[in-house]
Parts: C-alpha cells; structure tokens; sequence
C-alpha cells in the first residue's frame, strides 16, 4: 500500500504470514532481518508512495515485493524480473542474498530474467526459451558449449547471457531496414537450429535421465507450513485498513470535507423549515437532495477503494488470507470513519433545517444515512471485482446510481412508474426507494401541518396524509427500512465474494484455452 512505509508494509506482512507460535517481537525481529538483506536499511520509515505521493523508486518497491516473499522461506520461490529497475550493484546485492538463503534454507528459486548481467553467474541451471519453444535446459556451464558446438560461439569480452539472448531475441528485427530480410531469416534459423539440436543433444538426454532420478529418488516430505489464524489475520488486515484509510486523504476525508460543506449550504437554503403547508414540500425536498447527493458522493472513494483491490488480488493470489478477511477487515476499519463522516455533517444539516428533534428520530436518520453510505461502497466493491480500472469503475457506479435514483419514487411517485422494467423490478431493487420511504415516515409520522389558505381555511394536514399523498408503504415500520437497507448492504458484499471465487475458477481455465489456440 502506498501510504505505508516500507518497514509498516513487512510488519503487516509478517502478521499476516507467519504463524500465531512466533512472538510478536520475534516476527518483527524476522522482518527487519529480511530487510537487511534486501538492503532496504536507510529506506525503512519512507513511504512506499503511488499515484499521488512520491515514494521510493520502483527498484526499491521490487525488492519490498521479495522482502514479502521471503518471510516466510518457502519452498519453492518464483521471482518474475526481481532485478528490473535495480543498477548492477544492486541486482548482485539482492541475487547473492536470494542465492545463500536459498541455500541455507533448502529453497529453490525459480527467476525470470530478461537483463541476466552481472548475476548470470549466480545461477545453478538455466533455462532459454524462445516464443514457447525449450532452446537450452540445463547447467549455465553447458549453455556455452552447446551454442559453440552448434554454430553461435560467444565472443570474447562478451557476457555469455547477454549472447545467449540476442541470438534468440528477433523482437526488434524489423527496425533494421538494411539487413532486414537477412537478420529476420538469421533470427529464426538460429531458433530453429538450436531447438532442434537441443532435442537431440546429449545435453537434453542428461537433463531427462537428471528428471528421472529425482522422481524415483522422491523429494522430501512436504510439509504443509503453518500459517497465522483467521483472527490474527483479521486482526492485521484491519489495523493496515484502518491506517492506510487515515492517511489517504482522498478514501475519506475529502468526502467528509465536502459533506460538512454540502450539509451546511443545504442547512443555511433550507434554514429552520416551519410547520406551514409549503414546508411539506421542502422537508421532502431536503429529503430527497440528501438521499441523492450524500449517497451519490460515496462514488468519490472508489479510487482509492480500487488500489486496495489491487492489493488484495497480489495478495490473495500468494495465499496470505481470503476473501472473508478482506471483506470484514474493510467494513470493521471503515465503520470509524464512515460514522465521523456521517455524523458530524448529519447534525449540522439537522440542526439547521430543523427537522424533527425527538431522540429517535434522529438516530433513525444518522443510521439510516450510515448504511446508506455502507451500501454504496459496497456496490461498488462489486463493481470493481468486475471493472478493475477505477476510471471505468467510476463511470459504471455512476451510471448504477443514476438508474437507481430516477425509480427511486420522489421523481415521479411509485404508481406513475411504467409497471414494466421501472417498477417491476427496478422500483423493489433500488436502495433509494427505502431510504427515502424510511426518511418519510420518520420526518412525518405524527406530524401536524397547516392546511392551503385558499383551499381549506383553520384546517390541519396529519403526517399520515402528507405520506399517502407521497404513496408510501405504510403496513411495516421504519426500522424494516433500515433493516432492508442492511440486508442489501451484506447481499452485495455476498455478492463480491462469489464473483471472486467464481473468478479464481474461471481465470485458469481461460489461461488453458488461450493456450491451446
């Protein structure tokens, strides 16, 4: 996460990795050791940075990403280009590091280089691939000799890595226009002529019979590693929320800014609203342009919402925690500051406008405003499982909201809607419809209003009538409002779950059937 330091993110990680027998203090001793090695030292208590504060160098993020995968000493390691961004020194330091504690801990490293360089020297067995095809697998000190035997000797003063992938590399043949016929044709044959020769070598035959000896031998026994607990992993995901929430300005604090400031030009327009037959229609007004607005408003988080996304997704694909965690993690750490931001602006719109004051009521109208702001976020969580790129998340949300607010029944009322598609069911599947019905019957239920002058003279209007001429559900409470508003907020984040886990299984399959195209 960009808000944290690089010494915070291992923290977390570790938590998050190794297992509940391990002290606290023993698991952040292990952490800045990984650090050491991966010669972050002077870097510890800087932030990692992103899209919007300056950071480290993306050399730096690199090896944060390995300091991760190293906590925990597995097995089997696979780096993807660990030395991109790094100068030479640098490339040398972390693979010489990589290469003893692998050898230390019975690790196994399996690394995708494209820029070998200086730490070509560090690797055991090398494997060279050219568009799919096997060129060369098996010891660094072959490799040489195979290219000699076949016609493509290395020349002298040159890194043997550095030929072994210009004679395969055909990328940029095309952007040599002298020679260009005679490169593309020399780059081509000289895949073709090693992958050949490769197959029937004697070096494939060695490579083949060293496979088959360490399947008869077997490896070790596997043992599964111990992991932290679900509450240990709960308890770390929601403190790295928590955190990471506090210091993105933009997650929520800039929304409670322009809360605070919507709610007190809203409450200076609508300032302390009488019991007159006109303000009928000014308290559903004020109704109506909360329910939107504040609602409409929760969209501005996504951005910061999709990061986080994006970090589970690397995350999760490592095996560090679930989806589950996740999920409460996010609405444990947002429950804070979804109430501040709800709270403080509610009452100063409140205040203002004077809306009904009894005790109820107003805690009716924060919760409900709350899980309102709750059920939008989680909207959009199911948004960004389907729309990663937080541009078109923003897009897509908007439009879902904007449908959802023209049947939300204060635009035209419930009965006027056409029955097909906007009443039946887009009117029952609209969150708005029951926010504003619940915000009705708790502004106007045993409310007493002067009736028109020019109509019905020393006459009064009850909140009964006021909410039949608005055709609101009267046969349930307001507290099932609520209630409805709660269970579409927990359907939705349902929801985020089962497209992640029906994603994790679709993803692979599609992989297999890009492949066999």
């Amino acid at each position: 996460m960009s808000t944290l330091s690089v010494r915070e993110a291992i923290y977390y990680s570790a938590h998050l990795q190794l297992p509940d027998t391990m002290l606290v203090s023993e698991k952040r001793t292990h952490a800045e050791h990984v650090i050491q090695e991966m010669g972050l030292d002077d870097i510890m208590d800087t932030r990692i940075g992103g899209r919007i504060t300056k950071g480290i160098s993306g050399g730096q993020r690199k090896r944060v990403s390995i300091c991760v995968e190293m906590l925990t000493r597995p097995r089997l390691l696979f780096l993807d280009e660990p030395t991109s961004g790094l100068d030479s020194a640098a490339s040398y330091h972390v693979m010489s590091h990589i290469t003893s504690v692998a050898a230390g801990e019975g690790m196994t490293v399996v690394a995708a280089v494209h820029q070998p360089g200086e730490v070509f020297e560090l690797f055991h067995s090398l494997c060279l691939l050219a568009h799919g095809r096997t060129v060369f697998l098996g010891t660094v000190s072959d490799a040489t000799e195979f290219f000699n035997l076949n016609g493509f000797p290395c020349p002298c003063l040159r890194n043997p890595s550095e030929h072994f992938l210009g004679t395969i590399n055909k990328d940029f043949d095309e952007e040599i226009v002298e020679d260009s016929r005679y490169r593309r044709k020399t780059a081509a044959k000289a895949i073709d002529t090693l992958t050949n020769a490769y197959q029937s070598s004697a070096y494939s035959e060695k490579t083949t019979n060293q496979i088959i000896q360490m399947k008869e031998m077997g490896g070790a026994p596997f043992r599964t590693r111990e992991r932290a607990s679900f509450c240990t992993k709960l308890l770390a995901l929601t403190k790295r929320s928590f955190v990471n929430m506090h210091r993105d300005m933009g997650y929520y604090w800039m929304r409670f800014a322009v809360f605070t400031v919507a709610c007190t030009c809203v409450g200076t327009v609508f300032h302390h609203i009488d019991n007159s037959y006109n303000s009928i229609q000014t308290r559903c007004n004020v109704i109506m342009y909360m329910t939107i607005f504040l609602t409409f408003m929760a969209i501005g988080g996504f951005p910061s919402f999709a990061e986080d996304i994006k970090v589970f997704r690397r995350e999760r694909l490592s095996g560090h925690y679930g989806v589950t965690e996740f999920v409460i993690s996010n609405t444990l750490s947002a429950t804070p500051y979804l109430a501040v931001m709800i709270i403080i602006p509610g009452a100063i719109l409140y205040y203002l406008t004077g809306l009904t004051r009894e005790g109820s009521n107003i805690a009716y109208f924060v919760v409900t405003l709350y899980m309102c702001i709750m059920l939008v976020e989680s909207i959009m969580m199911v948004i960004a499982a389907v729309v990663p790129d937080f541009l078109m998340g923003i897009v897509v949300g908007s439009g879902v909201q904007a449908l959802m607010m023209t049947n939300g029944g204060f635009f035209r009322l419930p009965n006027q809607l056409p029955k097909p598609v906007w009443k039946y069911p887009c009117y029952y599947i609209s969150f708005h419809k029951y926010a504003v019905q619940g915000f009705y019957k708790n502004e106007f239920v045993g409310q007493t209003f002067a009736s028109d002058q020019l109509i019905m003279a020393n006459a009064t209007i009850t909140g009964h009538q006021v909410l039949e001429a608005l055709q609101v559900e009267m046969w349930y409470s307001k507290w099932v409002n609520l209630a409805i508003l709660f269970g579409m907020a927990v359907i939705y984040r349902m929801m985020f779950f089962a497209i992640v886990k029906v994603a994790e299984g679709i993803r692979p399959k599609m992989r297999r059937m890009k492949c066999c195209l």
